[in-house]
């Protein structure tokens, strides 16, 4: 390909974006309420949520790190509702949230996936629970990040260091850059320009200090985008091979254990890697105070 035909491209992804955005919000209404069942006040000093697709273990994680009952069983859809608990942990409370296994479509209301993943939204990290031994295993991964990404979810990202202010109507779009920009096409602030009109923004200034991608332009546009640290949990690990186990280990941002053998999880193990690993995710510090 070349840069003319990327600038098309690019343009073509921004326009789809739009259509996407305005889909999505004129499918729930323009709200963002949680819904029956999932209206759960902030409590303690950071917020996760589980997230998974159902009977992958995340009631019976819930259960392993805190003191909450959620009930736990081998079929499908056992949970319905928000169930939160607070895990207790190097004198920090982090609310963890219980949601309802989400399915593929969820992010359009399928099994009331929209619900779950508007809770999604207002925690403050992402705790993705996995099967190790189902089939497919790396496709449901790809799945939950595309539903969770179709709702401006973006894990693992931050957010790109560009600026955008709107000016009132006149002087047309002005766009800088600190950095060369290839991916934009041979003529960024061209691209830059339509695809500003594409969300009828004519007057505004851009300044780009890192190179960036049509895809994260868009996301500054609409500006209503969450990043969240995300973490990867491969639960059941006592059901696949060992050979299966490290490579699951080796994923980025990843974590293999089994809350049912209490591997990584929780038990009489003294290091419980995941609870460090959350509390890593969430940027917690520990803060020692002198007695006066």
């Amino acid at each position: 390909k070349n840069k003319a035909t990327n600038s098309h491209l690019g343009l073509l992804k921004a326009k789809l974006a739009r259509l996407r955005n305005e889909l999505f919000v004129e499918q729930s209404g323009g709200g963002g309420g949680g819904g029956e069942g999932f209206d759960v006040a902030r409590n303690g000093d950071a917020r996760i949520a589980l997230i998974g697709f159902p009977s992958v273990g995340k009631s019976s994680l819930l259960n392993s790190l805190t003191t909450t009952e959620s009930e736990a069983a081998g079929y499908e859809f056992t949970t319905l509702t928000c169930i939160p608990g607070v895990l207790r942990y190097k004198g920090s409370k982090m609310q963890v949230l219980d949601l309802p296994g989400i399915i593929e479509g969820a992010a359009h209301g399928a099994g009331r996936g929209r619900e779950v993943i508007a809770v999604a939204r207002s925690a403050d990290a992402i705790l993705i629970v996995l099967d190790a031994g189902k089939e497919g295993l790396q496709k449901h991964r790809e799945i939950l990040e595309r539903e969770l990404e179709t709702v401006g979810i973006r894990l693992n990202q931050r957010a790109p260091d560009v600026t955008l202010t709107k000016r009132k109507a006149g002087g047309g779009v002005r766009f800088a850059s600190t950095v060369p920009q290839p991916l934009l096409g041979v003529e960024p602030e061209k691209l830059v320009t339509q695809i500003l009109r594409e969300y009828r923004i004519t007057s505004a200034d851009i300044l780009a200090r890192e190179e960036i991608t049509v895809d994260q332009l868009v996301d500054v546009i609409q500006g209503n985008r969450e990043y969240k640290p995300c973490l990867y949990l491969y639960n059941k690990i006592d059901t696949v091979t060992v050979e299966e186990v490290d490579q699951l280990a080796r994923m980025p941002y990843s974590i293999v254990g089994s809350v049912a053998q209490g591997f990584n999880i929780s038990g009489p193990f003294e290091d419980d890697r995941l609870k460090q690993m959350m509390w890593d995710y969430l940027g917690l510090t520990r803060v020692y105070t002198k007695r006066k």
